[in-house]
Parts: C-alpha cells; sequence; structure tokens
C-alpha cells in the first residue's frame, strides 16, 4: 500500500531547526515506540550474550581479509589482483558497517572489551569518528526517522538520487566523512553533534578523530614515497571500492517507508537474503525485528523473527523485490516529499500506531 497526503512543508533535516522544535513540540522526541509482544521467558532467552558466534565470525571476517589482502599484494601490478581486492573491498567497506553497529550496541560479544576492539576497528575502516557515531546511533534508535532528531537518514526526502547512486563508490560519503574527522580532530563538534554529544564526551571525539587521520596521512606518505597505490587499497580506499553492498542492503533499511511515526513496522522493513549477504550483513536483514528490540543479539534475529512474524508486515522475499518497491517510491517522493509506502499487516497483527504521524500531517495541512 502507498500513501500519499496534500502536505508539502519542506523537512529540515538539520538536528537544531523547525523540525527539531515541532517534533519535541508533539511528543515524536524519546517516543514510547510500539513493541510486539514477546513473553519475559523468550526474551530473555533471546538477549543471552555468548562470544562463540561472534569470535567465529569475526575469525572468518578477518582471516578471509587477510587472505584476500595478501592475494591483493601477491598478485598487485597484473589484472590477476582484481578478484582479491573485491573480495578484500567489500569486507573492509561492507561487512565492517555491521560489525561496527552490532557493537555499538554491545550485543554481538558477551565480553565488552570484545565489543570495543572491534567497533574501533570497524570505526576506522568506516572513516567514522567511533564518539560522534555511538552517540549517534543511540539517537538513531531513540528516535528512528523522525525528522530532525535522528541523525542517521540515510535517504532525505525528496531523494538526492544522485548522490545515493554516487554513493555506491562511497563518493560523497567518504569526502563528508573525512571533513567531519577533520573538523573534530581541529577541535571542531557541529550544533547537530553538540545535540546528541555529552559535553563531556566531546573531546574524546576530538582525540578520536586526531588518531584516524594520522593513521591515513602515515598511510598517505608511505604511498608517495613507495610510488605505489597499494597501501591506499589497503588502508583507505577499500571504504569507496567496497562500500557497495553496505549501501545496496542498509538502503533497505527504511527506504521509501514512513517518517515521524513510532512503530517500526512502519518506518523499517525486513528483507530475506542470501547466506553470504546476511554474513556480510550480520543479519541486519531482519530490521523491523532489531529496531523494535535493539538488545537482541545478531545470532538471535531470526529466532525472534519466527516469534513475533505474525504481527509484522509480509518481509520482501528478496533484495530485488525490495528495490521494486522501494525506487518508484523515491521516484514519486522526487514530486511529492509526503509519499510513502505503507506496508500491508497481516489479519494476525495488531494495528499499526501511527497517531502522532497524523497529528504531524494535520500540522503540516494547518500551514497550507
Amino acid at each position: 500500500m502507498s500513501v500519499a497526503t496534500e502536505a508539502n512543508v519542506k523537512r529540515d533535516y538539520s538536528l537544531v531547526g523547525e523540525s527539531t522544535r515541532r517534533a519535541i513540540e508533539i511528543g515524536l522526541a524519546s517516543a514510547e515506540w510500539y513493541h510486539s509482544d514477546v513473553s519475559r521467558k523468550d526474551m530473555k532467552e533471546l538477549m543471552q550474550r555468548s562470544n562463540g558466534p561472534a569470535i567465529r565470525d569475526t575469525i572468518l571476517w578477518l582471516g578471509a581479509m587477510a587472505l584476500s589482502a595478501a592475494g591483493g599484494i601477491f598478485f598487485w601490478g597484473s589484472w590477476a589482483c582484481v578478484p582479491f581486492f573485491f573480495v578484500y573491498g567489500v569486507l573492509y567497506g561492507s561487512a565492517s558497517d555491521s560489525r561496527w553497529h552490532e557493537c555499538s550496541h554491545g550485543t554481538a560479544f558477551k565480553t565488552p572489551w570484545m565489543n570495543n576492539v572491534v567497533y574501533e576497528i570497524a570505526s576506522f575502516m568506516l572513516m567514522r569518528n567511533p564518539v560522534t557515531w555511538r552517540w549517534s546511533h543511540a539517537r538513531h534508535h531513540t528516535d528512528t526517522i523522525i525528522v530532525g532528531r535522528d541523525a542517521e537518514i540515510a535517504v532525505m526526502r525528496p531523494p538526492a538520487l544522485i548522490r545515493l547512486v554516487l554513493n555506491y563508490i562511497g563518493l560523497f560519503d567518504v569526502w563528508y566523512s573525512l571533513a567531519g574527522l577533520l573538523k573534530n580532530a581541529l577541535g571542531m563538534i557541529t550544533p547537530d553533534e553538540k545535540s546528541y554529544i555529552p559535553e563531556s564526551e566531546q573531546p574524546k571525539a576530538v582525540r578520536a578523530a586526531q588518531v584516524h587521520l594520522a593513521i591515513y596521512a602515515v598511510t598517505l606518505a608511505l604511498t608517495i614515497y613507495l610510488h605505489s597505490w597499494l597501501p591506499l587499497m589497503l588502508i583507505g580506499l577499500p571504504r569507496m571500492y567496497g562500500c557497495w553492498h553496505m549501501l545496496l542492503t542498509g538502503i533497505l533499511q527504511h527506504g521509501g517507508l514512513a517518517d515521524n511515526v513510532t512503530d517500526h513496522r512502519l518506518n523499517s522493513r525486513t528483507v530475506y537474503m542470501n547466506p553470504i549477504s546476511r554474513f556480510i550483513y550480520w543479519n541486519m536483514n531482519y530490521h523491523v525485528e532489531h529496531h523494535m528490540f535493539p538488545m537482541v543479539p545478531f545470532h538471535a534475529l531470526p529466532r525472534l523473527h519466527a516469534l513475533i512474524k505474525h504481527d509484522l508486515p509480509e518481509p520482501n522475499p528478496s533484495m530485488w523485490h525490495a528495490y521494486r518497491e522501494m525506487i518508484p517510491a523515491f521516484l514519486r517522493q522526487l514530486r511529492n516529499e509526503d509519499y510513502f509506502l505503507k506496508r500491508e499487516l497481516p489479519a494476525t497483527a495488531r494495528p499499526y500506531r501511527e497517531e502522532f504521524h497524523h497529528v504531524n500531517m494535520a500540522a503540516n495541512n494547518g500551514r497550507q
């Protein structure tokens, strides 16, 4: 099902602007969200943390990176290096995103320091300030796709489609990531960042950015000294040539769906994926489930899905199917930014919780 309204008030995606004020005013900020019913016993079992699955997958992830990097180095200078760097790039520029994500929640490993180590490594690979992004992601879960509150809305309305396509090779994303690191390294914390990073944490964001940029500077100096692109092919550039799978899957999380609602079934999408993509993505294809219950570890999400799927929209059976519904929605949003896809619920589900959306649209219509 698709929905469009008559409202045509431009959204302000800054975190200190008019949309922020309105979100707070009508109760969208830090609101109470809808959750499917799960028994206390089942939830306790689902939230059980374990080092085993994450250690296994991390060994596979870093081991495959090491082997593909070795092959790329050995065959450097010939076309034979291409398949090795293809694999290395995806593991570096895409698989690191899901590891960063799960470890930021502290759910991937049972042991806290293991979460922190992998989180720091993955943050560096993604050119993300580990302090800034830890707090922005906390806000993303508190105010998911709430305009003026969520710092991680990947596709704004109307969608910038050219920029979106170019980000499959990280063109804009890397530029803005490096610019953000440079600002932080110089001691500058933007007004948006100040809105979600506690003041006591801001000096840590500055130091983290300085460390990241120092490593990139050494890598660049080594590239110049050796007269070879090889150092950058191993550190830095994989964030561009290997990020396509991160974009391929990540845009599906919320793309084309509702904003300014307090029901994750309206603004998040679950998609069935092949085993390879699920390994790279670490089961984040169960995205409605993850947002409803973010403290359930990645390895338990399929079990959570089985428990609550009667209360959720039918998952997209494939990424291709999801793109076939999402791309037309983006095109419609170019003409009407209030258009969105509304997923049908099964007969066994409780109705959508969308009262805030109605309030918001009424407020918009009142301004016409």
